[in-house]
């Protein structure tokens, strides 16, 4: 019966922090193959593919770890399911974020209903060359020239798009590293006390690292639309 089992021991439970943690961080390594003619979201495509699967990977072991503990005996259970929640629900919540950066992407570049006017196309390529004069060098320019011109794109939209592409990539990036350094901290919270019962008091600094940045960036959100 459940009321008989014993505790999960705080290995386990770090166990389950650490594990979690690799996954996440393995979001960042993941390569898709990518088209010459969508270059400009190479920077997202790897993590927009492997997301979703680290998330149902993580959301398979929270079940699995519920199910054998349905309500943590310890306040090492307790914490390292708050962890874990937290850091599932902030994997979530920014891959979403990235899926409706890459949305608006592609739907930037769609496919024109109508072709352009060539002799508009043609002032606004010699308009951006000239704007591309002062940032990139002469090889660097050849490059965007060429992936431009496989992906379709004029190379200041080329140039915009492939932008876009990088910063939602640091984004999700960003999101991954502060999650993953989160649950290894909890992990070797768990793994440094003398017994299991862990310190969850009325302060903050009870909480874990990762339920303690979140509600750190609500309040800095709240503050912000005062």
């Amino acid at each position: 019966m459940t009321a008989n089992r014993a505790p999960v021991a705080r290995t386990e439970l770090a166990g389950l922090l650490t594990d979690a943690a690799q996954s996440v961080s393995g979001i960042l390594t993941a390569e898709y193959p990518t088209a010459a003619s969508r270059s400009y979201l190479h920077p997202v495509l790897g993590p927009l593919a492997a997301g979703p699967r680290v998330v149902c990977e993580l959301n398979d072991r929270l079940e699995e770890f519920v199910a054998d503990e349905p309500l943590p005996a310890t306040p090492a259970g307790l914490f390292t399911l708050a962890s874990y929640a937290s850091a599932l629900g902030w994997l979530t919540e920014s891959l979403a974020e990235l899926t409706t950066s890459v949305d608006q992407i592609c739907t930037r570049v769609g496919i024109p209903t109508e072709p352009p006017d060539p002799a508009f196309a043609a002032t606004v390529g010699v308009e951006q060359d000239s704007e591309f004069d002062f940032a990139f060098s002469a090889l660097e320019l050849a490059a965007i020239r060429t992936a431009a011109e496989a992906a379709g794109l004029p190379p200041g939209d080329y140039v915009e798009v492939l932008s876009e592409s990088l910063l939602a990539a640091s984004r999700i990036t960003d999101a991954c590293m502060e999650i993953s350094s989160g649950l290894l901290e909890d992990a070797a919270y768990i793994l440094g006390e003398a017994t299991d019962h862990v310190w969850i008091g009325d302060g903050p600094d009870s909480l874990p690292t990762l339920v303690r940045t979140l509600l750190a960036r609500m309040e800095a959100a709240e503050s912000a639309s005062h």
